[in-house]
């Protein structure tokens, strides 16, 4: 393994963007080639970040280019990307999800076992420190047994109408991150979910198939109930949090100075900071976090922390749970195999 890696970046929009700003200037990161299906913003973000720019996707792939490829393009291209790096022998980080159905998804895994090439997916809230303390309080028996987990994902405003339109919807789009956490932090499988949706936000999410909030429930295997909300207008701001409910003590990950709650009781103080903008900033650490990771996954210094079978996993949810949304029933989940 040479001193230092060279990392392909494909997919130069929003989490693109933010992902080669981190990689940059990461540790065992020699050099950074950013490409994208338009040129002129791959040779933006490598401007911004000291990076070289790619003149089209398949320079990442061409032979002794790279050592590792990072997937941030739009979520149809992923399964075809990760598909490609594996061909090439590339060791791949791809952001959720890997594929927009279950059954791209498995393909794309196919490739990468026959390959014997690794696969990471981006769940950063397993490398945030608060949601890293809650599972070692759990793991650890200080909560007691876990009887009620409450999961809160909300967005401070509404995405683009053509975000909306290839997102693959709430469910898939943010709820999915919950779905993983949860697994995470428990250890534990959903056995069964149901999901109710609404759209105050009128025509908009309509148009997408979609909705603006929704809400799940989840039954562990365990018996333990989750509930999962979501929403795309929090106007308060971004509020991302998951409590723990034991029978000796609750805990709560995303509870600080910056959380936008409120509380209505006499006297109490209003959030003393300013809210959260959105994710990238809300989860900044933990972008970075998860990308090194990877690195060190990479160079062979440690297996990777979240294998690509996590995405499907958590894909299987987030299937069941918008099955359970638009048929208005509860759905069971096969046995974990």
């Amino acid at each position: 393994m040479r001193a230092g890696l060279r990392i392909g970046l494909v997919g130069a929009g929003r989490i693109g963007a933010r992902h080669a700003a981190i990689l940059a200037g990461a540790d065992g990161v020699a050099g950074l080639l950013v490409a994208d299906a338009d040129p002129d913003r791959a040779a933006a973000v490598a401007r911004e970040t000291g990076a070289r720019p790619a003149r089209a996707v398949d320079e990442v792939f061409a032979a002794d280019a790279v050592d590792a490829v990072v997937v941030a393009a739009p979520t149809a291209a992923h399964a075809g990307l990760v598909a490609r790096a594996a061909r090439a022998g590339l060791p791949a980080f791809c952001e959720k999800p890997l594929a927009p159905d279950v059954a791209g998804t498995e393909a794309a895994l196919r490739e990468a076992a026959a390959a014997g090439t690794l696969l990471q997916i981006g769940f950063q809230r397993r490398f945030d420190a608060g949601f890293r303390t809650a599972r070692e309080a759990l793991r650890s028996g200080a909560l007691g047994r876990v009887h009620t987990i409450r999961c809160v994902t909300s967005d401070a405003a509404p995405p683009p109408a053509g975000f909306l339109a290839r997102s693959g919807g709430l469910i898939h789009d943010c709820m999915i991150h919950d779905f993983d956490a949860v697994r995470w932090l428990t250890g534990r499988e959903v056995v069964e979910v149901y999901a109710r949706g609404s759209d105050a936000g009128g025509a908009l999410y309509r148009e997408a198939g979609d909705v603006d909030t929704a809400c799940a429930l989840l039954t562990l295997d365990d018996g333990t109930l989750v509930t999962v909300t979501a929403t795309r207008c929090n106007g308060a701001g971004y509020d991302v949090r998951t409590e723990l409910s034991g029978e000796r003590d609750q805990w709560v990950a995303g509870l600080d100075a910056r959380t936008p709650v409120t509380s209505a009781e006499p006297g109490a103080a209003a959030p003393p900071e300013r809210p959260w903008a959105d994710c990238l900033e809300r989860f900044a650490d933990a972008y970075r976090a998860e990308l090194a990771a990877f690195v060190r996954a990479v160079r062979g210094e440690e297996p990777s922390p979240c294998p690509g079978e996590e995405g499907l996993r958590a894909l299987r949810i987030a299937v069941a749970c918008e099955t359970s949304r638009r048929e208005g029933r509860p759905v069971r989940l096969p046995a974990a195999s």
